[in-house]
């Protein structure tokens, strides 16, 4: 069973996603904010990490760099709803620095299963 580390901010999206990858057989952990889904990374090495891109304490994008300076052959998905700030597309910016997938909120839970299972399945 392929555990993954989902790091996000809202309680709510935290759980709805813990649930849907619960529901699909996933060995869940999660994590509030970046600091600290950056400790449980070391600390479990998960098979995938689900991160939101801004949130309080250390936003997504220093915890995606941070996670692939560990393990550079890390798989991550990046999550947001916030979209664009001025010209800067955040979901774009995460892929550019290694995210294998990126999936804008809200979305469909099939969507994100498929996602996940396409991630862990790539080398």
């Amino acid at each position: 069973m392929a555990t993954i580390l989902v790091i996000e901010d809202n309680t709510a999206v935290r759980n709805t996603v813990c649930r849907i990858l619960q529901s699909g057989g996933y060995d869940v952990t999660i994590a509030e904010d970046g600091r600290k889904g950056m400790a449980m990374f070391r600390r479990q090495r998960p098979d995938l990490v689900i991160t939101d891109i801004i949130m309080p304490e250390q936003e997504g994008i220093e915890t995606i760099r941070q996670i692939l300076g560990d393990q550079p052959d890390a798989k991550i998905i990046a999550i947001s709803g916030g979209g664009r700030m001025g010209h800067i597309d955040f979901l774009d910016a995460a892929r550019k620095l290694g995210a294998r997938d990126i999936l804008p909120k809200p979305f469909d839970p099939d969507d994100l299963l498929s996602r996940v299972e396409n991630c862990l399945a790539a080398a």
